[in-house]
C-alpha cells in the first residue's frame, strides 16, 4: 500500500461517517502524512474509533499517517 492508498482508504472510512466531513491532507514522504479531518461534533468519536485500527495497521507496513479529528464548530477548517 502507498501513502496515497492510506489517505483514500482512511478519507473514505470517515467519508461512511461523516459525508460532509472537509480533508485536508499533508504528504511529509512517500512514508509520512497528516490527515485532518473536521466534522460536526457528533462524528469525532465514531471517525476516531473507526480509523485507530487501520492507523496502527498502517504502522505495522511502515507507513505513518496520522490522523486528526476536529469538531468544525470549535476548530473550522482552514481557508
Amino acid at each position: 500500500m502507498t501513502i496515497d492508498d492510506a489517505l483514500n482508504d482512511l478519507t473514505a472510512k470517515s467519508k461512511t461517517i461523516s459525508a460532509g466531513a472537509i480533508f485536508k491532507a499533508v504528504k511529509v514522504s512517500n512514508e509520512e502524512a497528516r490527515l485532518s479531518v473536521y466534522v460536526p461534533g457528533e462524528h469525532v468519536e465514531p471517525i476516531r474509533e473507526a480509523t485507530r485500527e487501520q492507523a496502527v495497521k498502517l504502522i505495522v507496513e511502515g507507513l505513518d499517517v496520522q490522523i486528526f479529528v476536529y469538531d468544525k464548530a470549535e476548530n473550522p477548517p482552514p481557508a
